[in-house]
């Protein structure tokens, strides 16, 4: 024992025999390589512990058997505990008791459910720590595990076979041949949410480690209408709310039924395969309602009608199309997607192909190139081919919804792509572009995780190109490249262009001048006057009016002068002289917030009111400005937001796309001569 441990310092005899216990709700035990603050809750040491609940489980009292168990159950989470329990071959003995679980002792017990609970529970347990092997166990345990698993114990059972389906191959075989999934099924039309989640998390790992043939036999069973509306009902569409566990084996199912499609994704046309390539002749005929033309016209003649029809399919390769679909991924698979289309949508496949071919402006989009690459994306965005994540949950419920999801996905985004391509006036040579549009189109959709198809598609045409366009302005304006040092470099170096620019904003409005209503005591205030600044903005001119004008007024009309270089300060709101007389003092608020005044010589001032808060901004900024003082009016800072934010766009316009760099590139090496300039004579 290290000798700074409580038990050192409280002298305890044979301080070997005593064990620390966490006080929290884990119970795990504090060795001499741990440290922390805990409480002696034990006085024997694991060795000792186990020796005693080893014996007890094997009591003839169902009472004390019952109490081991429980015990057993807890402790068995500590490594260190569980290491001396399978020392004493205690996982060969909740085996046998398992196995032996149908006597009839037991069978008469109320207490049997409950003790197979907890024994269940301590293999989990000490099964999880990885210390014994999986492939010790019998197939007489697999049955028993699994048709002892009533609904008392049913989510341990489905855990057990879970781990052992994962962890051995030989289990595997045999828990594959006692189990399918037709007898999974019915535990995933109950409410217990749990359950459902060990349920699909069984179907899984059979799936996961099943061989090649044998999950194109399962894919068939779980894209089976009974399976899916079940999952669709029971599970997605619940009453619970989908935690996170059970987001995560969805999601596993998911990638794994996908996963399926990589055979066809990773297969190259053969174009010398006739099967194939009638493939491709049954596109063109669908296309363009043609017959077979073998017996008629020349070779030469059947030959250019031939490509000439690919052309109009766009195809990359119009002589032998077949060579297009050699490229892996998407290989075979994107032939598939492209005759599901034509076959399932038949006249959305012959408006795109005829509405193309029939342009003569070099914007049609070419079907055939347009269908690979979309696929490939597909498959990139859907992690086709991957192993599943640990720590993903990212499922979308639409894919549950029909049994050719992924044909169906594909012939949505196909009508995606040719109408985006449309919106963007694309040529052959946007091809990518388009594409880049097109796939932010297809994730910006699937984070909404649409519950079907339908609302998939939906979600779609809420995001049309020029969408997309205004989600990215919004988005860069908050985006990290935004606080990059050369953003902010940037910005800062545009303010000052900005601000001056706002600033002979507001001295223009002070040259075409503002008409104010005279300050008087009495309630009818039926005099005007009018104030403007010179066009060389050194004099502010004033004075009365008899009625308000309808225009400007010239500076002859205004007899009073006030130099702007006599002008000492500028105050607002209570500090202003007009608003401290006896008779402002009732009036309201809005007034207060409109009032501002002029000092000038000694004690004089040129008091005024605005008529509205926009002419407030515009007098104060401009008297400010003058006086070489910021403008610090709400107005101005909200000018200075557009106007930066605006220009900031313009001036980033090129840079769609393109990660900006913290740091400014290499200055290159100078060249070793300079000979290289250009010699007119």
């Amino acid at each position: 024992m290290f000798p700074q441990s409580p038990l050192y310092r409280w002298q305890l005899p044979n301080h070997e025999t005593y064990a620390l216990q966490n006080a929290d709700s884990t119970n795990f035990y504090i060795t001499e390589k741990v440290s922390g603050y805990c409480f002696l809750q034990k006085d024997y040491c694991f060795g000792q512990m186990a020796m005693q609940l080893h014996e007890r489980i094997q009591s003839s009292s169902l009472d004390v058997k019952l109490d081991a168990l429980k015990d057993l159950a807890n402790s068995s989470r500590d490594i260190t505990f569980a290491q001396e329990f399978i020392n004493l071959d205690g996982i060969s003995l909740l085996t046998q008791m398992v196995e032996s679980g149908t006597d009839g002792c037991c069978l008469v017990s109320c207490s049997f459910g409950e003790m197979l609970s907890f024994t269940l529970t301590a293999f989990v347990e000490l099964m999880d720590h990885g210390i014994v092997s999986w492939d010790t166990f019998s197939v007489a345990f697999i049955k028993k595990v699994w048709y002892l698993g009533n609904d008392a114990v049913l989510q341990r059972s489905l855990a057990i076979l879970e781990s052992m389906v994962l962890n051995s191959q030989d289990l595997y075989q045999k828990v594959a041949q006692e189990i399918t999934i037709g007898q999974l099924m019915p535990h995933l039309q109950g409410t217990d949410q749990d359950i459902q989640t060990y349920t699909i998390a069984v179907i899984n790992a059979l799936f996961l480690k099943a061989p090649e043939e044998k999950r194109q036999e399962m894919a068939h069973i779980l894209a089976q209408k009974q399976l899916r509306s079940i999952i669709l009902t029971n599970v997605i569409r619940g009453p619970k709310p989908i935690n996170e566990e059970m987001a995560h084996q969805l999601y596993m199912l998911q990638v794994l039924t996908f996963n399926l499609l990589e055979d066809r994704m990773m297969t190259k046309m053969d174009p010398q395969d006739q099967a194939q390539r009638d493939i491709i002749f049954e596109l063109r005929r669908i296309a363009f309602d043609v017959e077979c033309e073998s017996n008629s016209g020349s070779i030469e003649k059947r030959k250019s009608m031939y490509t000439r029809d690919y052309k109009k399919l766009g195809f990359i390769n119009h002589v032998n199309p077949a060579v297009d679909f050699t490229q892996i991924p998407p290989g075979m698979l994107a032939l598939d997607n492209m005759l599901y289309f034509a076959r399932q949508h038949q006249d959305s496949y012959i408006r795109i192909v005829l509405e193309n071919s029939s342009r003569e402006d070099k914007h049609e989009c070419p079907f055939g190139r347009s269908s690979i690459e979309l696929t490939k994306m597909l498959c990139e965005i859907l992690k086709v081919g991957e192993l599943p994540s640990e720590n993903c949950h990212d499922f979308h419920p639409m894919f549950f919804t029909h049994d050719r999801s992924f044909e169906e996905f594909f012939c949505i985004c196909i009508q995606l792509l040719n109408k985006t391509w449309k919106e963007m006036r694309a040529t052959s040579e946007d091809f990518n572009k388009v594409m880049q549009v097109v796939r932010e189109q297809i994730t910006r959709a699937l984070t909404a995780k649409p519950n079907s198809l339908d609302q998939f598609k939906s979600r779609l045409q809420n995001l049309s190109y020029t969408e997309i366009l205004k989600i990215r302005q919004s988005e860069r304006m908050n985006q990290e490249d935004f606080q990059s040092r050369p953003i902010v470099e940037l910005r800062e170096k545009i303010q000052p262009e900005i601000m001056e620019l706002i600033k002979q904003q507001r001295l223009n409005r002070l040259c075409e001048g503002t008409c104010f209503r005279k300050i008087s005591s009495r309630r009818r205030q039926d005099k005007f006057w009018y104030c403007r600044l010179s066009p060389n903005h050194k004099v502010l001119h004033y004075g009365d009016l008899e009625e308000s004008p309808q225009g400007e007024v010239p500076h002859d009309s205004l007899q009073d002068k006030l130099p702007v270089a006599d002008i000492k300060a500028v105050v607002t709101g209570k500090d202003c002289p007009h608003m401290k007389e006896k008779g402002a003092l009732k009036q309201n608020k809005e007034v207060l917030e409109l009032a501002f005044s002029i000092l000038y010589e000694s004690d004089e001032y040129l008091n005024f009111i605005a008529p509205d808060k926009h002419e407030y901004c515009v007098w104060t900024d401009g008297l400010n400005a003058l006086l070489g003082k910021e403008m610090t009016s709400e107005f101005t800072r909200s000018d200075l937001d557009t106007l930066l934010n605006m220009e900031m766009k313009l001036r980033l316009l090129d840079l769609e796309n393109i990660q900006i760099p913290e740091a400014p590139p290499p200055i290159p090496k100078e060249p070793s001569n300079y000979d290289f300039v250009y010699d007119c004579n």
